[in-house]
């Protein structure tokens, strides 16, 4: 963060200031009390379950130079109406400051997090980069992600999360993005916004929020995000698999579950061998391909960064290689375009691998009145696409459509504590798939899955 004293910032957010006026803060602001240090801002934040507020003298403990709270506490403090509403403000006033940093912010029903993840090595070879560790997409995920920036930092990356109508506009102003990028527009979330014209809407107001002097990216994966291209005056990249898109992918091929193809641009030609698993990421790697050419980034610097970059964030097609047996843990969320592209991801390694595949899925969330009718789709997938054990937990809608070809068997279990004790039918040389919407903590079984498995391995010793 660029370095304020407390009587600047309490000016910026019209607080009423208490204790020192000229303590400086120059780290990055903090609502973990565990995460304080000398020159940071603490946020007491009241939460469902906590309040802030008691944790503000361990704060001030570690180190912490200026709390932000609603009620006077002990320590150097500024008193508001609404610490995210202080936040936020603090957020807008830092990136005036820093006008030549480039913000590019990015939105979609799908990708979000992994295409942040693959930008940020891009962009992280040529210049100081921030972007968010997890999922920091909302309204205070947002402005915590930029006042992590400085006057070094080239470049910022924001997620955009929304559950309603006017999220993504509320976080532009905060922002003021130079690049908006839509991934696509699919069923996320449809429960909220009850169609995915609405779930477009929404998402088109990133895209509504750039300057004409601002560069709008977007996925050629529906119709809804390239009809976006209307609501821009300025320069619009389009990228995606199709022969006319300005950055696409050509060969594609799949080895051991990775994609590997030659990205095509404007600039020229460059093969990309992906260490992330499966196909889906083909399109992450283009939008951050296109993000990256957009900001004047090399085509053999993206190239060779995209072939070396990991995901950074947990739970996403997290492959565990155990003695005899391939776990695909990806149980940080869950909708049915992405349940769709783990599927075939998992029916692509039991193919190379030769074993069977099990698909240990639970409830995805948000899908609204289409619930049912979402989740039946994907089990007559797995059926379809030739998955050998569907295994539902608490999900008995994933229940294939009859008259469904193919030899798939239907498993349909209670409980998580269920299903780890079923994984003992898993046998050497298969291949298990763990996904499931984050209410659901299917990290919990990814584990337990991985511990009877081990014990197994341990008892045949």
């Amino acid at each position: 963060m660029i370095s304020l004293s407390a009587s600047a910032i309490c000016e910026i957010v019209d607080g009423e200031l208490y204790g020192d006026p000229k303590a400086i803060v120059s780290k990055a602001a903090v609502f973990d009390s565990r995460d304080a240090e000398s020159g940071s801002l603490f946020l007491a934040l009241v939460g469902d379950t906590q309040d802030g507020h008691k944790f503000v003298d361990d704060a001030i403990a570690r180190g912490a130079t200026l709390v932000f709270s609603t009620k006077s506490v002990t320590g150097n403090h500024i008193v508001v109406k609404d610490v995210i509403e202080a936040i936020s403000a603090l957020a807008k006033y830092v990136r005036s400051e820093l006008s030549e940093m480039k913000v590019i912010g990015i939105t979609g029903s799908q990708g979000k997090t992994s295409t942040k993840d693959l930008l940020r090595a891009i962009c992280s070879t040529v210049g100081k980069t921030v972007a968010p560790i997890a999922s920091f997409n909302n309204e205070l995920g947002v402005p915590l992600t930029l006042l992590q920036c400085d006057e070094k930092t080239k470049y910022c990356i924001i997620e955009m999360g929304a559950r309603h109508t006017g999220d993504i506009a509320k976080l532009c102003s905060i922002v003021s993005p130079n690049i908006g990028v839509v991934l696509r527009v699919g069923n996320a979330h449809i429960g909220e916004f009850g169609s995915q014209e609405a779930i477009a809407q929404t998402k088109s107001e990133l895209i509504q929020a750039l300057s004409p002097n601002g560069i709008a990216i977007l996925g050629s994966y529906d119709p809804f995000t390239l009809d976006m291209q209307k609501l821009h005056n300025g320069k619009i990249i389009i990228f995606g698999e199709n022969q006319g898109a300005d950055v696409r992918a050509t060969d594609i091929e799949v080895r051991e579950g990775r994609a590997h193809f030659d990205l095509v641009t404007p600039e020229g030609r460059d093969a990309v061998g992906l260490r992330l698993v499966g196909t889906h990421h083909v399109s992450n790697a283009l939008a951050a391909a296109a993000i990256a050419t957009s900001l004047g980034i090399a085509i053999e610097v993206i190239a060779g960064a995209l072939s070396t970059a990991e995901i950074a964030s947990k739970w996403r097609m997290e492959l565990h290689e155990l003695e005899g047996l391939i776990l695909i843990n990806d149980s940080y969320n869950a909708n049915p375009e992405s349940m769709a592209a783990a599927l075939h991801t998992l029916h692509l390694f039991a193919q190379e691998r030769g074993g069977e595949s099990w698909a240990f899925i639970g409830k995805m969330h948000e899908l609204g009145e289409s619930s049912p009718s979402h989740h039946r789709d994907i089990g007559t997938l797995a059926q379809e696409i030739g998955i050998d054990h569907c295994v539902a937990i608490a999900t008995p809608e994933y229940a294939p459509a009859s008259g469904g070809n193919g030899s798939m068997r239907f498993h349909n279990l209670a409980t998580v504590e269920e299903a780890i004790d079923f994984s003992s039918h898993v046998n050497k040389g298969d291949v298990v798939l763990v996904k499931a919407s984050r209410a659901e903590h299917f990290e919990v079984l990814a584990d337990g899955i991985q511990r009877v498995w081990n014990e197994r391995a341990g008892d045949n010793e």
